[in-house]
């Protein structure tokens, strides 16, 4: 008796079916699995035995063989149990194998026979539902992150025995009722945290706002407990909210990674990720032998923190540099390769020193060859992808006893969301979403400069040597500014402004 069930794998964030075929034939008793298995899957004999024992049903004393098609890819991790317990329970003919129709069926199975959740629900949902599945079957404590695709219908699975019951007319499984609002709950990671118990820096500040506003890249220079890391955490509390399909992007990303909470099945902030200096190139850019997303995938549509950049692995920062350019990082391992979205904001932070009092006679002993060897550990290259770069000077003790309110981030975040409205209606058929993603023929349309700004910048790349890139960015950060400003042209005062972000590269880091 042969019995075919839908599945489905997946390959990076995205999935493709597979079908879990199981036949029953005379011989010697046996229990095989083709098709690529990996060690886990394999040991799903043991489990898919056990909790069809413990369900209380008869397992079949005969010849079994499963293969996963399609046979030559890969297949891992434990969500085949469920497909192949149901394959071997309609091979019996415990329920008719036609059954299960065009479902789409996954989940990993308990030695009670319970069922159990697993990761890479909404893109293997996601993925079905555009090949034309409309039905799904998921483990329970996954029903919520399927039912985030429109036109899914979901039945959300505690146990063999339920859903043995369903496909033989038995007691019916009722569908998963969606929850319409998409951002019902979840804690607040940036609760807390407000831009106005920042004391001083109000250059930085104003930076910060910029960046938030054009999704542009963003390096703070100062000396220990100037507030760098006090602003890079704030950030998010300043950007646009997300949009749904924003959302489930980050969602699938997560979902793959096992990183999503169990009370939400939908991220609904900004990715906020600060990994630490010793992190290795594969844990920043994805990894694996079967790889899985890294860092910079994980900031996707959100802000990477380093800290104490020149700590970094010199080979670690370097892997960013195409990422940064692209919005993806590619993969290849012996598997295959893979491509994951890495569409992120850089902020990065860094002492002017190593001892980090740089200009500060009683504190600072560096010599000079000790700061440009500190220096070096950033290539110009990766330099050159990070649009803005502000120093912040130690904070003063009048900024630190000062009673007067500081501007807090809801009204921050006021003028960051203006300015990106602007920018939606401006890209609206571009395809982008942020004026940091424009390229060089968008940048020419939209940011047209009069004779004297064009003069200005002329003297401005001469005299600080800039590459293309620089004055690429340059025009894309004055659009910010502008657009922050309500302007429809690029002004003097914009590109004044902007040119100030630029200096520091020669001063510090050359």
């Amino acid at each position: 008796m042969l019995s075919i069930i839908k599945s489905a794998a997946l390959m990076g964030i995205d999935s493709y079916p597979v079908e879990v075929e199981v036949d029953l034939s005379s011989g010697l008793p046996s229990f095989d699995i083709v098709g690529l298995p990996d060690s886990a899957v394999k040991e799903s004999r043991e489990r898919v035995r056990t909790a069809i024992r413990n369900s209380g049903f008869a397992f079949p004393v005969k010849r079994i063989t499963v293969n996963l098609a399609p046979a030559d890819t890969k297949k891992e991790g434990a969500s085949f149990d469920l497909p192949i317990a149901l394959g071997i329970l309609a091979a019996t003919e415990l329920f008719p194998a036609a059954a299960t129709g065009n479902s789409l069926i996954t989940g990993e199975l308990s030695l009670d026979g319970s069922v159990r959740p697993v990761n890479g629900v909404l893109p293997m949902i996601h993925d079905a539902w555009k090949r034309g599945v409309t039905t799904c079957f998921v483990p329970a404590d996954n029903a919520e992150e399927a039912a985030l695709v429109n036109g899914m219908t979901v039945y959300p699975v505690h146990n063999i025995k339920e859903i043995a019951a369903h496909f033989s007319g038995g007691k019916q499984i009722l569908p998963y009722e969606k929850n319409q609002d998409f951002f019902p709950h979840g804690e607040d990671e940036q609760e807390g945290l407000d831009f106005a118990h920042v004391k001083g820096q109000e250059n930085a500040k104003r930076a910060m706002e910029i960046a938030a506003a054009g999704g542009h890249n963003i390096l703070l220079i100062g000396p220990p407990g100037s507030g760098k890391t006090m602003l890079a955490k704030r950030l998010p509390t300043i950007l646009p909210d997300l949009s749904f399909e924003e959302s489930i992007e980050i969602t699938k990303i997560y979902s793959v990674a096992g990183l999503l909470k169990e009370k939400n099945a939908l991220v609904h902030n900004r990715p906020f990720r600060s990994p630490h200096h010793t992190i290795s190139p594969s844990a920043l850019t994805g990894g694996g032998r079967i790889p899985k997303p890294g860092e910079i995938s994980l900031s996707h549509h959100g802000v990477l923190f380093l800290d104490e950049l020149p700590e970094f692995q010199r080979n670690a920062l370097e892997v960013m540099r195409q990422p940064l350019e692209d919005g993806k990082v590619t993969i290849s391992r012996v598997n295959g390769t893979l491509t994951f979205p890495s569409d992120f904001m850089l902020v990065a932070a860094m002492n002017p020193c190593p001892c980090g009092y740089l200009g500060n006679s009683e504190k600072c002993h560096c010599s000079t060859s000790e700061i440009m060897k500190y220096h070096r550990k950033i290539s110009g290259p990766l330099l050159d992808r990070i649009d803005l770069m502000i120093e912040m000077p130690a904070v003063a003790y009048e900024d630190l006893e000062s009673t007067s309110p500081a501007e807090n981030s809801a009204t921050i975040k006021e003028r960051v969301v203006r300015a990106h409205k602007i920018q939606l209606e401006r890209f609206k058929n571009e395809g982008i979403f942020f004026n940091a993603q424009m390229n060089a023929a968008q940048i020419e349309a939209y940011c047209p400069l009069s004779p004297k700004e064009k003069e200005l910048l002329r003297s401005a790349f001469e005299k600080m040597e800039l590459s293309a890139r620089a004055y690429h960015k340059i025009l894309k950060i004055a659009r910010t500014a502008a657009d922050l400003a309500g302007a429809e042209q690029i002004t003097l005062p914009h590109l004044l402004e902007v040119l100030q972000y630029r200096s520091l590269d020669r001063k510090y880091l050359l």
